[in-house]
């Protein structure tokens, strides 16, 4: 029930904001004389209160009806995010896996060596990649790998291997905090009474970590891939204008600076959806995986 307030309350903010900003989404056409541009805010109901425009769209919204796009004149918002968001989030679920396999493996891995210099190593590493941002690390291997190797084109989304550079860019931010959590609720399962037991039972080291102190460890991790999610989907802005991949994220740049309000506020609201729906799941894998959050 909170998710419907949330939403419209995303929705107002982001309507007034961009609207009570100077300047319009026709203010740059200097071809446009006055009259013009009065004839085209008036076209798009730009000329009415704000009050009015706010309810208008509401109407149009909760018809599904984005609006048009005030750039492209012969493009709806609903066109260009059903063109372009297959792209993003191709983009994100490449993330996510990279996020998820390099980042479980390696807390896994730090957990299993607990305060031994393979946990030490993994840390650092991991530490390195928080620290580095996706506008440094893409355009470093975009002149390793592509530039100087040859492996792979500097941009694009036409090839199979367009997706790897991009990919892991995302990915490698999110496996870093993965690999980090999951190495602090694992590393805690292995100093219970039940991860010893399983192992004086006869249990190796891989068995009882998979089998006793994986399922309780990873309820971090978990709790974690909501935020991940959407910060997948909304961390593509960078990668995508570093590797010039045609998804949403260079979309929504281009109406921010072209002043498009429709797609801005389009775009705002389906990822404000997105993250509600991704944290819903996870509360349900939450519960799945723990006994105490299933009864409450």
């Amino acid at each position: 029930m909170e998710a419907i307030p949330t939403l419209l309350a995303v929705i107002t903010i982001t309507f007034f904001l961009l609207r009570l900003a100077p300047g319009g989404p026709f203010a740059d056409e200097r071809d446009l004389s006055p009259q013009a541009q009065a004839a085209m805010e008036a076209h798009y109901g730009l000329d009415q209160p704000l009050v009015m425009q706010y309810f208008r769209y509401l109407g149009n919204l909760a018809r599904g009806d984005l609006g048009p796009s005030f750039r492209y004149p012969t493009r709806t918002v609903n066109e260009i995010i059903v063109d372009h968001f297959p792209v993003s989030l191709e983009l994100g679920a490449w993330g996510l896996l990279v996020a998820l396999s390099l980042g479980l493996g390696a807390g896994l891995l730090a957990a299993a060596y607990r305060q031994r210099p393979q946990d030490h190593t993994i840390m650092t590493l991991a530490m390195v990649g928080i620290c580095l941002p996706t506008f440094v690390l893409g355009p470093f291997l975009v002149y390793i790998f592509s530039l100087q190797l040859g492996w792979f084109n500097v941009g694009g989304w036409s090839h199979w291997s367009d997706r790897i550079l991009p990919g892991f860019v995302l990915g490698s931010f999110f496996a870093a905090y993965v690999a980090r959590l999951t190495r602090n609720g694992v590393g805690e399962s292995v100093l219970m009474d039940y991860y010893r037991t399983a192992l004086a039972k006869g249990l190796s080291k891989r068995q009882a970590l998979w089998k006793h102190a994986l399922k309780p460890g990873i309820l971090p991790t978990i709790a974690f891939l909501g935020p991940a999610a959407a910060g997948l989907l909304t961390g593509s802005f960078v990668v995508e204008s570093v590797f010039n991949i045609p998804g949403l994220g260079q979309q929504f740049i281009n109406a921010a600076f072209g002043r498009d309000f429709t797609v801005v506020t389009g775009l705002v609201i389906l990822y404000a959806v997105l993250i509600l729906f991704f944290n819903l799941t996870v509360d349900f894998l939450q519960a799945l995986l723990d006994p105490k959050l299933r009864e409450s």
